[in-house]
């Protein structure tokens, strides 16, 4: 078997997604030298989850987040949207400049001052995975006394 090129199925997918973050890691040290930038508190640590999460959406390995990917990502923080709302989400992040989400808007949109949805989104679901709602563990075992 030849090495190198002819890499099938989850070997070739991890290449493309190490790419990925190689290439995501280059525009994070952008970041990490813009001035702008330089007062936000745990940056290093912002960007790496930022990276890390953007990754998982990016569904076609183009780096942007296009419609189907942000209805994944909404959908998987157990907030679906209806298409037309996933368009208007783009478009507050983009500003109207695209009909996907790249890195560069990504960050920005997390980084900056302005509140779009699915920056809260995001905000509330990273907050939400901090403190488990739920008791961990099995159910506790009960009888037919304590039953209403």
């Amino acid at each position: 078997m030849p090495s190198g090129k002819n890499l099938q199925g989850g070997k070739a997918f991890g290449l493309l997604k190490e790419q990925q973050r190689q290439k995501l890691e280059e525009i994070n040290k952008e970041y990490m030298e813009d001035q702008k930038y330089r007062d936000e508190e745990d940056l290093p640590e912002k960007l790496e989850s930022l990276k890390n999460k953007y990754a998982e959406f990016d569904l076609n390995d183009q780096d942007e987040i296009d419609l189907m990917g942000l209805k994944r990502m909404m959908e998987k923080l157990g907030v679906p949207k209806t298409h037309l709302e996933l368009k208007k989400m783009i478009v507050e992040v983009t500003g109207g400049s695209s009909n996907t989400i790249n890195y560069r808007d990504f960050v920005k949109m997390m980084l900056g001052k302005r509140s779009a949805v699915l920056k809260l989104v995001l905000i509330f679901e990273d907050k939400a995975n901090g403190s488990p709602c739920k008791p961990a563990g099995p159910p506790p075992k009960r009888d037919i006394a304590s039953l209403p």
